[in-house]
């Protein structure tokens, strides 16, 4: 029987916009909300939940100035978000490097 398992990824990561948010902030080192919405693409209340998510995990910081109206937020990578970026990257380049082992017959006919 062949134990073969695909290199295991960070699904934390592997949604669209948390990755773009990511990738953005990873080049960048912080951006404003309004930025990140724009660059991604993404409306307020999708981004904002997923920055949310992020910080939730540790990935990203979230700071706030100013009051009301005229308030701004600012997010920012921390070394973990960093960290988990690169071992993401790590393992989509190793899975597509992996030789995936021919299907044995037996196991096609056993099913």
């Amino acid at each position: 029987m062949n134990h073969f398992k695909f290199q295991v990824i960070n699904p934390l990561l592997h949604s669209e916009l948390r990755l773009k948010i990511m990738v953005a902030l990873d080049s960048l080192g912080s951006a404003d909300f309004m930025y990140l919405c724009q660059i991604t693409d993404s409306t307020r209340g999708n981004l904002s939940t997923q920055i949310t998510t992020l910080k939730e995990a540790g990935y990203l910081d979230v700071s706030k100035t100013g009051i009301g109206r005229f308030s701004r937020t600012t997010c920012s990578i921390t070394n973990k978000g960093s960290d988990a970026l690169r071992a993401y990257e790590e393992g989509l380049r190793t899975m597509f490097a992996q030789e995936v082992p021919a299907q044995d017959e037996q196991q096609v006919i056993n099913q």
